[in-house]
């Protein structure tokens, strides 16, 4: 089978600035400053300043940006954390890393993003803080998360792993609670050559315990004043990171460009009941993703469409098939089918269509082309 259209082509980014790239990676191998080098702290003060914070933090991961952002942020074993059952297991795994309780709370079923007023009844003495996670490149409304956290007097740890430079009611993702996480992983918007992470944040006293955490909890050399750990942002993919970082917006702009060419090419789907997940962000959503819903008037099963999709040339994917309650590793937690209707109905209907920069309209087209040929419509 021939692929027409990847779900994500990196090439169609890296290949313009290709140079760039290489020499960033030749100026590391001449100077063997591997780690904690200077072209870590560079891109570390240049990526806080796009988010509009004052500090950033890099880590090994996205994963590791969670569980020690909020170690970092005083969440310990005894602490509840609210977070939504439809998001990436590394959500939930970074709150149990921290030693903190999960407490999952369903999502909104057109923007797929945590219902806050569910998160609400989950609200207990124990409570710390919520993570709302701003998914496929949607932010979560920071006026609601700041009016729920000054309510219940909880902290706000934003995952932005999809989110970079998203922006909601003059907001950009990070920006709006105590710290955030950010994931590199190489398909974000901002990805790296391999995993990477970073937490961004206005707290000096949060940035500094961030800083011992992910180095073996030392402040010098030998001395050990936190229990850490060793997770830390290399030099080498921080300095590729550095490069790429200008071009981000410009990436964004192209998402979103995208996003709403499909938008207008799918509006007279929505009767045949392929309906994408709703944009409450406007120009802000910076489409990781691009999400839609087959729903229960939808002549075919989601299985079916990917499949003749797949046999078309067209790669898709479905971010997530289970939610995080259901997956087996935390059966422990006591969740159960049927707690999270909203979480569990989405995982069986979301399909993610290709998306990146550089995907052209008669790309676009063609997939749009191929569902109304499978749905057999004209």
């Amino acid at each position: 089978m021939i692929i027409k259209v990847p779900f994500v082509d990196l090439n169609l980014q890296h290949q313009p600035i290709q140079a760039k790239l290489q020499r960033a990676i030749e100026d590391v191998l001449v100077k063997g400053d591997f780690i904690l080098g200077q072209p870590l702290s560079d891109f570390e003060t240049a990526f806080a300043v796009a988010c509009g914070t004052k500090y950033g933090i890099g880590v090994a991961s996205g994963t590791d940006a969670i569980a020690l952002g909020l170690q970092a942020c005083n969440i310990c074993a005894g602490d509840e954390v609210i977070l939504p059952a439809n998001t990436f297991i590394a959500t939930l795994i970074g709150v149990v890393s921290a030693g903190a309780k999960p407490i999952l709370v369903d999502c909104n079923p057109k923007t797929a993003l945590i219902d806050l007023e569910a998160a609400a009844k989950a609200i207990t003495p124990q409570t710390k803080a919520v993570i709302p996670v701003h998914l496929y490149g949607q932010m979560v409304s920071p006026s609601q998360l700041l009016d729920y956290a000054n309510t219940y007097k909880i902290l706000i740890f934003e995952d932005a792993a999809q989110a970079h430079l998203a922006e909601r009611e003059g907001y950009r993702a990070g920006s709006v609670g105590i710290a955030a996480a950010f994931s590199f992983y190489p398909s974000k918007n901002l990805g790296a050559f391999g995993d990477g992470g970073m937490v961004v944040t206005n707290n000096p006293d949060v940035a500094a315990k961030m800083r011992l955490l992910r180095n073996y909890g030392s402040s010098q050399k030998y001395v050990h004043i936190e229990p850490g750990t060793n997770s830390r942002l290399d030099t080498l993919q921080a300095a590729i990171l550095h490069q790429k970082l200008p071009y981000l917006s410009q990436w964004n702009s192209a998402r979103l460009n995208i996003g709403q060419r499909y938008d207008i090419e799918l509006v007279t789907l929505a009767s045949a009941g392929i309906i994408p997940i709703h944009n409450q962000s406007g120009t802000g959503h910076i489409y990781h993703l691009y999400v839609v819903k087959i729903d229960d008037s939808c002549p075919i099963q989601r299985q079916q469409l990917q499949e003749q999709l797949t046999a078309a040339g067209i790669q898709t994917g479905i971010h997530y098939p289970i939610p995080c309650h259901l997956q087996p590793a935390f059966n422990y937690l006591g969740y159960q089918q049927g707690n999270f209707p909203q979480s569990e109905q989405l995982s069986q209907q979301i399909l993610s269509l290709p998306m990146y920069p550089g995907l052209n309209n008669s790309q676009i087209t063609e997939i749009v082309t191929a569902i109304y040929s499978i749905l057999k419509i004209k």
